[in-house]
């Protein structure tokens, strides 16, 4: 496929065209108040323009103030790039570690390890086991969970059935309150694979066939994509599930951990974690990211598509650039673009990548995140807007365990954190 025929010439675009932001859009964009936002005007921060209808901003210049603001707020040692915690806790963790801008399981680099079979790193992360034949199985329960599944409304999504899933497994574990390691490891392989099992084939004929004995990367991508399995996209999904296995103490980690703290079995552990997961600025994010790429490759401006992004933002980042962790950009997804390199038909989806990840870079001083990378694969394998959510919580159950797995070894209930109140005083005035 000539890449040439999809450049999109970034210099050509006329900025002054783009969709400005209000000044309450652009306060709510940066979370303060109109009289901060003026503030940062007065100091020379922002720039303005102001007319009769009042004062008005452009969207990526408050997107690059935005990037930065985020970046300060990392507070922590240089020589580590880790938030310190504030304004909560530092919590230990034996497994992920984000240092020199890149991310390591147990010492080993993650974009090294997204080389190896997903369940191997999953069954080393779990067990310390190093297996490079393991398959996960549901075994039983299965049966439970696709009746279950199959009586969600036309409205449910697959994330929607694989929380069905695991509660259908937890179901049918006459073992599920236990807490022995290898127990509640076993558990983390079984509610994978029915994770993945649980979600109808996609793929039609032969390709749609992939069994228990096949990897799971495989399995997965027979269901989230109806195009035919080749070696270089089972790859670059079995990379994706690797690089986000865990990634330090993300929101839905800790929910996944507070969990454990009260020993919830390790089901209870996953569906809490899937609960912080469910948000556009975290486990969803892949989605808006789809979304943007797919309106570049249709032929629009990639600028009024990121101003656009911008505007109707949940007032986080534009979807699948920025990662305060990852200052000079996220290693998980260049890892992950790398490998969609290597397959002629994502030509069109890297030429996407490259105009807006261009526009960012020039623009707002922010690099593609993981999420980006999760989009790009996802659109390129012609696989739904939602299953990068998909991928992610599949993936990140294995996290949960591990981080469940170290919490059951705490004291119980150290994670309950004290509320300190700020209502009204008893007989306060009315």
């Amino acid at each position: 496929m000539n890449v040439d025929s999809y450049y999109v010439n970034v210099d050509r675009i006329n900025m002054d065209a783009l969709p400005r932001l209000t000044a309450e859009q652009t306060a709510e964009r940066l979370g303060v108040k109109l009289e901060t936002l003026y503030a940062y005007v007065a100091r020379g921060k922002l720039a303005r323009d102001r007319t009769a209808d009042g004062s008005s901003f452009d969207p990526l210049e408050v997107e690059r103030f935005a990037a930065g603001r985020r970046r300060r707020s990392v507070s922590g040692s240089p020589a580590t790039g880790r938030s310190d915690g504030r304004p909560l806790m530092v919590i230990e963790t034996d497994f992920a570690l984000i240092e020199d801008g890149d991310l390591h399981y147990r010492g080993r680099r993650a974009v090294e390890l997204a080389a190896e079979p997903f369940e191997t790193v999953a069954r080393w992360a779990l067990t310390g086991e190093w297996d490079a034949g393991a398959r996960f199985s549901p075994r039983s329960g299965m049966a439970a969970a696709h009746r279950a599944a199959d009586e969600l409304p036309a409205s449910a999504g697959d994330r929607d059935r694989q929380v069905i899933a695991v509660t259908a497994l937890a179901a049918t574990d006459p073992l599920r309150t236990s807490l022995d390691p290898a127990t509640v490891a076993g558990a983390a392989e079984r509610m994978v694979a029915g994770m993945v099992a649980v979600l109808p084939v996609a793929t039609s004929g032969a390709d749609g066939d992939a069994s228990d004995g096949d990897p799971l990367a495989l399995r997965l991508h027979c269901r989230l994509s109806a195009s035919t399995p080749t070696p270089s996209a089972v790859a670059a999904l079995n990379a994706a599930l690797v690089l986000l296995i865990d990634h330090d103490l993300a929101v839905s980690t800790l929910a996944a951990r507070a969990a454990a703290s009260a020993r919830a079995t390790p089901y209870g552990v996953v569906i809490a974690g899937m609960g912080a997961l469910d948000s556009p600025l975290h486990g969803n994010a892949s989605r808006a990211a789809h979304q943007l790429l797919a309106r570049v490759v249709a032929g629009e401006d990639p600028a009024r598509v990121v101003a656009d992004a911008v505007v109707a933002g949940p007032g986080g980042p534009v979807p699948g650039f920025g990662q305060p962790l990852y200052p000079d950009g996220d290693p998980r997804a260049q890892a992950l673009l790398d490998l969609l390199g290597a397959e002629a038909d994502a030509a069109p989806v890297l030429t996407a990548v490259e105009a807006v990840s261009a526009l960012l870079r020039d623009r707002a001083a922010a690099h593609p995140n993981v999420d980006l990378a999760l989009g790009a694969l996802t659109l390129a394998h012609g696989m739904r807007d939602d299953a990068g959510e998909v991928i992610f919580a599949t993936a990140r159950t294995i996290g949960f365990v591990v981080h469940a797995l170290a919490e059951y070894g705490e004291a119980p209930l150290r994670l309950r954190p004290v509320g300190r109140y700020t209502g009204p005083l008893q007989g306060a005035s009315r």
